[in-house]
């Protein structure tokens, strides 16, 4: 049974905060619907689903997302920088400053932000 197998997938959505999550076994496929909060959440889940061998041909997928005026909530690990996680959620480190000025509220300075901070990203 699928949603055995995707049970995974099932968990950490319920983790995420999707809301109205459904996941359905029907005709060799799993239908997997919700809404996430951002979405990095739902870039997050299909992440987890593509860890799933055969993802490609069990899963039909319909994540909608609440919440487009921000990419997401990300907590600071140790070795951020702000130049660093442009480059990694935006493209191009030159962009730190979109960062920056979207959390300016907890921020006072582009160059230092402290591990364990939740700040938001902005769109790509």
């Amino acid at each position: 049974m699928l949603t055995d197998k995707y049970r995974p997938v099932i968990e950490a959505a319920g983790r995420m905060g999707i809301k109205n999550l459904q996941a359905t076994d029907a005709g060799g496929k799993i239908n997997i619907s919700g809404t996430a909060p951002f979405q990095l959440d739902k870039d997050q889940l299909w992440d987890k689903i593509k860890m799933i061998g055969g993802w490609d041909k069990e899963v039909s997928a319909d994540i909608k997302v609440e919440r487009t005026d921000i990419y997401g909530y990300y907590t600071v690990q140790p070795g951020d920088t702000l130049s660093k996680l442009a480059k990694g959620h935006l493209g191009d480190p030159k962009r730190y400053m979109e960062i920056f000025n979207l959390n300016k509220n907890i921020l006072s300075n582009p160059d230092l932000i402290k591990v364990g901070q939740k700040i938001q990203l902005p769109p790509k």
